[in-house]
């Protein structure tokens, strides 16, 4: 039992480190606003388009910015759970679909 907890915890951490090197992209605006994060919901970078950095276009920046993260997000979830079923799947074959959609 405790081999196989043990097990568990090392495949969490495998993919946990995984998740680490995948980036996924959020974009917002036509691509004015790029956010890249890595599957672990770290956000990386943002990209901003010049025109929006004057200050009259403050409140469209703003609105891009959560539309950009808010998807980034999204995707990096996506990622995550997508792994964590991969793992579920190996550790215990046909528990994993208890987990995805």
């Amino acid at each position: 039992m405790f081999d196989k907890l043990g097990a568990a915890k090392e495949m969490a951490e495998n993919v946990k480190a995984k998740l680490e090197t995948i980036t996924v992209v959020g974009e917002a605006g036509n691509g004015k606003v790029k956010v890249l994060a890595n599957g672990n919901r770290k956000v990386q970078s943002f990209t901003i388009s010049q025109e929006l950095l004057a200050p009259e276009n403050k409140e469209e920046l703003e609105d891009l910015l959560t539309v950009a993260v808010n998807r980034v997000l999204s995707s990096a979830e996506n990622v995550s759970e997508s792994e964590m079923r991969a793992m579920m799947s190996t550790m215990m074959p046909g528990l994993g679909n208890l987990f995805g959609k």
